[in-house]
């Protein structure tokens, strides 16, 4: 029973990409701890199909953390 060709398994569960981005979010910053955080939201958006939700949350949570 095969999921077919390719889409199918790029889809995440609810969340998945905001824990996904969280954790690509900490290594970052322990690479370079002085790497705007707003940018990194920003990246990180686009890299996870974040949600403006997902990313409004990282934004109010992770920014000052």
């Amino acid at each position: 029973m095969g999921e077919g060709g390719g889409g199918a398994r790029d889809l995440l569960p609810e969340g998945e990409g905001l824990r996904r981005a969280l954790r690509w979010l900490d290594e970052r910053v322990r690479e370079a701890p002085t790497a705007s955080r707003l940018t990194l939201i920003g990246e990180a958006a686009l890299r996870f199909d974040l949600t403006p939700a997902d990313e409004d949350f990282l934004l109010r949570n992770w920014v000052s953390g």
